[in-house]
């Protein structure tokens, strides 16, 4: 999916919304464990249930690996059911992967090529040949922690460095990299007091922003310091809209808590 086809969809779905689908066996609903594949089971649901409220879903690799063959046996069945029935849906794979230039080719075939997902999470801490190799899949995005939304991210992200903070001097050399132009960044929800600066040094990228509704981040604040003239943000929702029921009736309680949502995004769009 092109920058462009995204920020059509916005348009057309007057949303800017991503799903995050972090499936936890143990907050599921318990008659979805009688099933053969329960985590696809959930996914599936839950995707018939607000693939029209949203623009996005983001599958957390790592709720999957837990699962071990399973998990990924569920990925792929979710990531080839989401291409098939909703190719309009822009998918992240939030794998936050980051190694040495030949590992990291590895791992860009793996969630491009085999998973065909169209972007995935990648922590810039290893520098430049840790993501180009993700970046020279000209049709994907790549999408960098820049600040993220947990408490841990003072321990180092906002450390001053030869007078700035370590966060900004990611923004800036990332814009250097071969193919920066798909290039996306990680923002976190509960750090929207920095966006004014952050949408100075990168005006026009697409943010991803999680951390609205279960960790506390107002998604008005959000939009009033990161919003382009394109919107420029995906905002997530995960545990708020996938757990919203652990009963039969978890999907249409998951399309309320979306639509809700939706209607804000939808509110200030229009206005």
């Amino acid at each position: 999916m092109t920058t462009q086809q995204l920020i059509d969809q916005i348009k057309k779905k007057k949303s800017f919304l991503c799903v995050g689908l972090d499936v936890d066996l143990n907050k599921i609903p318990q008659h979805l464990l009688q099933t053969e594949d329960p985590i696809f089971e959930f996914n599936k649901a839950i995707i018939d249930a607000t693939h029209h409220l949203c623009v996005a879903y983001k599958p957390n690799i790592a709720f999957f690996e837990a699962y071990g063959l399973k998990g990924w046996q569920a990925l792929e069945k979710t990531i080839n059911y989401l291409n098939k029935n909703h190719p309009e849906i822009f998918t992240i794979a939030d794998a936050k992967r980051g190694d040495i230039g030949n590992t990291s080719t590895m791992y860009a075939k793996a969630f491009f090529e085999d998973l065909a997902f169209d972007s995935v999470t990648i922590a810039p801490y290893m520098g430049k040949d840790s993501v180009e190799p993700f970046l020279a899949f000209k049709e994907k995005h790549t999408i960098l922690l820049a600040l993220t939304s947990n408490l841990g991210a003072f321990d180092f992200q906002t450390k001053l460095v030869d007078g700035k903070e370590l966060y900004k001097q990611v923004l800036e050399t990332s814009k250097t990299y071969a193919n920066s132009e798909n290039l996306m960044y990680v923002v976190g929800a509960t750090k929207a007091e920095y966006l004014s600066e952050i949408r100075q040094i990168i005006p026009n990228s697409f943010l991803l922003v999680p951390g609205v509704g279960a960790q506390g981040g107002n998604l008005q604040d959000v939009c009033k310091y990161g919003m382009t003239k394109d919107v420029g943000l995906l905002i997530n929702s995960s545990r708020g809209i996938i757990y919203a029921s652990n009963q039969e009736d978890f999907a249409q309680a998951a399309a309320q808590k979306a639509e809700v949502l939706q209607k804000e995004m939808q509110a200030i769009l229009e206005s």
